[in-house]
């Protein structure tokens, strides 16, 4: 009769050595816990509405702890100054996230970018990967607030794949369907990351990075769409864009901030 103690012992063995193996453990729930401390809501306060916040997207600390990227297009153009309405970030958790004030300090419309400065006690930055390294079949993850404040200011994390390495634009179809936005993305073309993630409205400015090592990646910008804007909750494509992280670097070596 054959003995079941070799085989044991083998298996024993796999099993110790890939839970041992840095490559292969899944440090996932490891690096949410520590993005979360860099994640932020973006938003404007103005105490005589209702609700006095109101959240626009994501948005994450790097730099000195003081300085926030999100995306240009969360940013409302203009601020509600008879109302004294304010710009800034939400920083807690739940229903009793609390709001600090914000100015913007830089912007760069080309990348969809824009950096934020704040007072007081600096908060945790991220750690920076190259996102020059990113291949397409690598695993990505992202943390920001799809659904915004409706359940209280919880971050959410989702997984996904990169699917592509793509321009940012698509050529057009035909003229009636270009935009001045268009035309400036061609004479200046870059890629972005197509990523087989869903993502939602509210996740734009959240922090795109890999789940092993928790190293940042990229910035969420846009979802693509199916039907109609109002649908997007209802019905996401499941395909979402990142600008990478290299030109956020840029934007703070430019800020002196790296």
């Amino acid at each position: 009769m054959t003995s079941i103690i070799p085989n044991l012992r083998a298996t024993l063995f796999a099993v110790i050595s890939l839970a041992s193996c840095p490559a292969l453990a899944d440090n996932l729930p490891h690096n949410i816990e520590k993005i979360k401390l860099s994640v932020v809501g973006i938003g404007t306060l103005e105490q005589t509405r209702r609700p006095p916040i109101s959240f626009r997207g994501t948005g994450f600390v790097v730099g000195d702890g003081l300085h926030i990227i999100t995306n240009a297009h969360v940013i409302p153009p203009v601020l509600d100054v008879e109302q004294q309405e304010k710009l800034g970030i939400l920083v807690g958790q739940g229903e009793v996230a609390r709001f600090r004030e914000a100015k913007q300090v830089a912007i760069d419309t080309e990348h969809d970018l824009t950096l934020l400065k704040i007072e007081g006690e600096p908060l945790t930055p991220v750690k920076f990967g190259d996102s020059g390294t990113l291949r397409e079949g690598q695993n990505i993850a992202f943390t920001g607030f799809p659904i915004g404040t409706v359940l209280g200011l919880f971050p959410v994390t989702h997984r996904g794949t990169v699917s592509a390495i793509t321009p940012i634009v698509i050529p057009a179809a035909s003229s009636k369907t270009l935009d001045a936005k268009s035309v400036i993305r061609m004479r200046t073309p870059y890629t972005v990351f197509q990523l087989d993630a869903t993502a939602y409205p509210g996740n734009s400015g959240s922090p795109m990075y890999d789940p092993d090592t928790g190293a940042l990646y990229g910035i969420i910008n846009m979802v693509f769409v199916k039907s109609t804007k109002e649908n997007a909750l209802a019905d996401p494509s499941g395909i979402s864009y990142a600008i990478p992280a290299k030109y956020i670097l840029d934007m703070l070596n430019k800020a002196g901030l790296k």
